[in-house]
């Protein structure tokens, strides 16, 4: 992962971080010497996005298979909402 410090980024604006994506697809932006942030190009983010998805998808398949589901009416479940803690 490619690197940025506060004070190019300050001094450059957009430029600095144009720049540093230009050869990584993402980079962490660190605030005096301790990373703080990240920043990468739209379709990276897109790509991450995606995969979040994804990887939810497949977690609600696996509990739908193994039967961890409710089946009720939005009334009961807002019921149920409303006794969580």
């Amino acid at each position: 992962m490619a690197s940025i410090s506060a004070n190019p980024l300050k001094a450059q604006g957009v430029s600095a971080i144009a720049e540093v994506l230009a050869d990584a697809t993402d980079a962490m932006v660190s605030v005096r010497g301790k990373d703080r942030f990240v920043v990468m190009d739209i379709e990276h983010y897109h790509y991450l996005r995606e995969c979040e998805l994804t990887a939810a998808l497949a977690e609600s398949q696996v509990d739908l298979a193994a039967g961890r589901f409710v089946k009720a009416s939005v009334d009961a479940h807002m019921g149920r909402l409303a006794k969580l803690p």
